[in-house]
């Protein structure tokens, strides 16, 4: 059960922090272009391309942690 709350309040927490950010970063004049190696993508502030990499390392290690904790055995 504890695993299940880590991972919901994880990806929760996640979501609200990229809501806020959407709704943040709607008028920043720096608009620059990300480079993915084989594209680009469209001109995105720069905002909201550090605070999405922030909501991702927030979800990614909140279910990382969910995943790899010790799981308790039932022999009693």
């Amino acid at each position: 059960m504890l695993r299940v709350r880590l991972l919901v309040g994880s990806l929760g927490g996640g979501l609200l922090l990229l809501l806020a950010l959407c709704l943040g970063a709607q008028n920043l004049e720096q608009r620059p272009r990300l480079n993915l190696g084989f594209a680009q993508a469209a001109s995105l502030p720069a905002g909201f391309l550090v605070g999405a990499a922030l909501a991702l390392g927030v979800i990614s290690g909140g279910s990382s942690a969910a995943l790899l904790l010790p799981r308790r055995d039932r022999r009693d």
